[in-house]
């Protein structure tokens, strides 16, 4: 049994999917998606269909990311829905075929708004901690701010009260791959801008990598 986690996809279904392949998800098989599955890349709708069917043949688990926050606040709020427009939210709505001087809410499917509404805050093991963006070192999980979780950079992490080791995306490492510190390790390699996919083998420190070309590439933490 393996344990995997994904970094921020961004709508990329072509990395995405080019990434599973290499990867070769086994029924035995856990995949942690850390956030940020929608905006800024081209197919948003599509990472979605496939995250859903990705759930009816492995284990997964869907954290939610400050995009996920965004496109949930959008849906009732005339302000944060401009403010979504300006992070991505433009090209999310293309790929539904829609725009937002339409009714957009209703061209999103009921399926993928469930989907948004139940992503978890994190997901812990026995050795790992798994967050979209950052945490408190001295809180436990279930104490600690939204605004930690989803908005804060990697770079303010500290080693966790747990002596867990945290997996996070959120923050784009530019050089293309994962960022490890040794107590937390940030896997969002930019794949909507040129960059990759990254899929983390948390027990062996593999990883895979993929980008919207279908290029793909292997190293170890």
């Amino acid at each position: 049994m393996r344990t995997f986690a994904i970094g921020d996809i961004h709508g990329c279904h072509t990395a995405l999917t080019t990434l599973l392949k290499s990867v070769n998800p086994a029924p035995t098989d856990t995949f942690v998606f850390l956030g940020d599955y929608i905006d800024r890349g081209p197919a948003s709708r599509q990472v979605v269909d496939t995250l859903l069917l990705l759930k009816e043949s492995c284990s997964t688990v869907f954290l939610r990311g400050n995009h996920e926050i965004m496109i949930l606040e959008a849906r009732d709020d005339a302000l944060k829905d401009h403010h979504w427009q300006s992070y991505g939210g433009l090209e999310a709505l293309d790929s539904y075929n829609a725009s937002f001087r339409d009714d957009w809410v209703s061209r999103i499917p009921d399926s993928h708004w469930e989907f948004f509404r139940q992503t978890k805050r994190f997901f812990e093991t026995k050795t790992h901690i798994f967050i979209h963006g950052c945490l408190d070192a001295e809180l436990a999980l279930k104490d600690q701010p939204d605004w930690i979780l989803f908005w804060e950079p990697f770079w303010k992490i500290k080693p966790h009260l747990s002596g867990k080791l945290v997996i996070c995306g959120h923050t784009v490492q530019r050089l293309g791959k994962p960022a490890n510190l040794g107590y937390a390790i940030c896997i969002d390699t930019n794949p909507a801008s040129g960059g990759w996919l990254t899929c983390l083998d948390v027990n062996s420190n593999s990883y895979w990598q993929a980008d919207e070309k279908g290029n793909t590439r292997t190293g170890e933490i």
